[in-house]
């Protein structure tokens, strides 16, 4: 395994193999990007008030939304890197809200886990650096995000 994956299941609605799905996908996701050996994320599934509260904290917006990442290596201002080869690279925390991921399955007319393996591996590229600012930088997220999901067998 590529990843030290820590997941948490706040809503207890996710079956075995929905986080299976998501742990098994994310490593392979990690492969796809050559991120290194036993480096650290967690997940989070919570429901759209825990999310409608954390987007509201930490990004002004008082609404529930799908997923959203908070990367751990971005530097802020002042920060110091701290490198080592003894420790291992932590990229954050993904957190997605469960009852959103099962509505857009149904608005967009595919499964449940291949929105749910969307959203993660959104949220996991997110972590990477990836963005969807500009017109230019999503075609390359948005295309990088459909190859992973293609590849690993995860199509609308």
């Amino acid at each position: 395994m590529t990843l030290s994956l820590d997941m948490m299941d706040e809503t207890n609605e996710l079956e075995a193999e929905h986080l299976e799905l998501v742990r098994t996908l994310l490593d392979y996701a990690a492969r796809q990007e050559g991120v290194e050996d036993g480096t650290e994320l967690s997940v989070t599934f919570t429901d759209n008030e825990g999310i409608r509260e954390i987007n509201r904290d930490y990004r002004g917006k008082d609404q529930p939304t799908d997923v959203i990442s908070f990367a751990l290596e971005e530097m802020g201002e002042g920060e110091i890197e701290i490198t080592g080869a003894e420790i291992p690279r932590v990229l954050g925390d993904i957190i997605i809200s469960v009852p959103r991921a099962r509505e857009q399955a149904e608005e967009y007319g595919h499964s449940f886990e291949r929105e749910l393996g969307f959203l993660a591996v959104h949220g996991f590229l997110h972590l990477l650096g990836y963005d969807h600012m500009t017109k230019e930088d999503e075609t390359e997220m948005f295309g990088r995000q459909n190859e992973i999901l293609d590849r690993y067998g995860l199509k609308r």
